[in-house]
């Protein structure tokens, strides 16, 4: 990894599409900082389409796609898209699997609840898990007192037991039934929102992202940043970002923010 301040000018200046993780990469000890929100808005302003790509819930991302200066949220790790068209005020809502097939995989979702929370001591099912449409969210250091590492890869391992995917991000392990990731989701926005194949973007698309469940878009994109407090996820992670921010959190993203709009500044361009 690479500074993000030895990131190339023309590199910078390219970059059209933001994608986003939030936990720890917009917030910051679980708090969206002014100054991360506001980098929000300077990208918007600038003609910078920003899109998080989370695992938070469907209820979070359809207040994040209405309410924030985002082009559109995928959520729950990929499970869907939702993108608000402002003038027209309409949500567009494109899911991975049908309501049937979600309420399939509820089913056995609920009995690897009941196992982790019999299995693993301390480990609790996630504050926001009611407004969840595809997985299942384990909390083992947001509301919760932090489980050592070998407690995590034993729910990891619980939900591999059952068929689930697993991911682990800075405070949660999300499982669920399907063939997607935070990746497979993006490439079906990008396909039906932008009209375009994300494999000839990559030179105008950058993202940034703290922890494990944000691999595949660490090895997709060449563009890709980490913040800060990625160093302590490092020993999960095959996959690294291309540069690394200074700074923590909502801090990182702020200093990203600040590295492509200064690009595109006249001096920055002549020089």
């Amino acid at each position: 990894m690479q500074a993000l301040a030895a990131m190339p000018l023309t590199v910078a200046a390219g970059i059209r599409v933001v994608l986003t993780d939030i936990d720890d990469t917009l917030t910051t000890e679980g708090r969206l900082p002014a100054d991360a929100y506001a980098a929000l808005e300077r990208l918007e302003q600038a003609s910078i389409q920003v899109v998080p790509i989370t695992g938070r819930p469907a209820g979070w991302c359809d207040h994040i796609a209405r309410m924030w200066p985002v082009r559109a949220v995928v959520g729950e790790n990929g499970a869907f898209y939702y993108a608000y068209d402002r003038q027209a005020r309409r949500m567009t809502t494109h899911y991975w699997t049908d309501a049937a097939s979600r309420q399939a995989s509820r089913q056995k979702l609920d009995a690897i609840r009941d196992r982790v929370l019999a299995e693993v001591p301390g480990a609790a099912v996630a504050s926001d898990q009611d407004y969840r449409v595809a997985d299942l969210a384990i909390d083992f250091c947001e509301d919760v007192p932090a489980l050592p590492e070998a407690d995590i890869g034993r729910i990891v391992q619980i939900f591999q037991d059952a068929g689930a995917q697993a991911k682990v991000s800075s405070i949660h392990v999300n499982g669920w039934f399907g063939d997607y990731d935070k990746l497979t989701m993006t490439r079906t926005l990008f396909q039906r929102e932008f009209g375009l194949d994300v494999a000839g973007a990559l030179d105008s698309t950058l993202f940034i992202g703290d922890s494990p469940n944000d691999e595949p878009m660490f090895a997709y994109f060449p563009v890709s940043v980490g913040v800060a407090n990625i160093q302590s996820q490092l020993h999960r992670l095959t996959h690294r970002p291309a540069y690394v921010a200074a700074f923590h959190g909502g801090g990182g993203f702020k200093e990203m923010a600040d590295r492509l709009l200064a690009a595109r500044a006249p001096r920055a361009l002549s020089a």
